[in-house]
């Protein structure tokens, strides 16, 4: 079954993967923000090092960098509160900034 946060990524994924060239522009920092910090909280889930995410040459590659880093953090859940509410946040104030 999928959780609320597996939709909350879906919906950003979904919500953005037909945005053209000159849509990313003012926002792909916000999406790669995103997918930095999920990252950032499966390393810290996992007890791992956190290493940065590279950039892809093609903004519209983000919707996809999302749901494959999102994906990895999903297989992690049960998360614990704090991380959880860390991602939640950070779902949230993306989708504010995106959509």
């Amino acid at each position: 079954m999928s959780s609320e946060l597996e939709r909350a990524i879906g919906r950003v994924v979904e919500g953005t993967r037909h945005w053209s060239p000159a849509r990313w522009r003012p926002r792909a920092d916000a999406m790669h923000g995103l997918v930095q910090a999920l990252a950032d909280i499966a390393a810290d889930a996992e007890d791992r090092p956190r290493r940065p995410v590279p950039r892809l040459p093609h903004d519209m590659s983000l919707p996809d960098q999302l749901q494959v880093v999102g994906l990895d953090l999903i297989e992690l859940e049960p998360l614990d509160p704090a991380h959880r509410a860390r991602a939640d946040a950070a779902v949230q104030a993306a989708r504010d900034a995106l959509l």
